[in-house]
């Protein structure tokens, strides 16, 4: 990803989508979301993704439950709602429309 602080303002804009999207196929703890988002090379702090798990599931976008881990403590699963999977899809539909706005206005007159 471009590290440039002209991009900063929007990937904090596209963190949230990119943490539903990490949900929409299974159920995932924080460690496992933040890998996911940084093996797209999607540049996350871990102390900026619990407030945003925390915001999300006052919306009702995600809810967790707890489960028993081999490896220590009890873990927070999280599993994106219907709620949330209608925000996605909202985003989804507005991403294609602003791709493909910039692509008309790339190709000019």
């Amino acid at each position: 990803m471009i590290d440039n602080s002209r991009m900063t303002a929007l990937r904090r804009g596209m963190l949230e989508p990119l943490v539903l999207a990490a949900l929409e196929e299974r159920q995932l703890y924080p460690a496992e979301i933040l890998t996911a988002l940084r093996e797209a090379d999607f540049p996350v702090q871990e102390g900026t993704l619990y407030p945003l798990l925390t915001k999300l599931g006052r919306e009702g976008a995600v809810m967790h439950e707890w489960r028993e881990s081999s490896s220590g403590p009890p873990r927070k699963y999280f599993s994106i709602t219907s709620e949330g999977e209608q925000q996605l899809s909202e985003f989804k539909a507005y991403w294609a429309t602003l791709t493909q706005t910039i692509q008309r206005i790339g190709e000019g007159p």
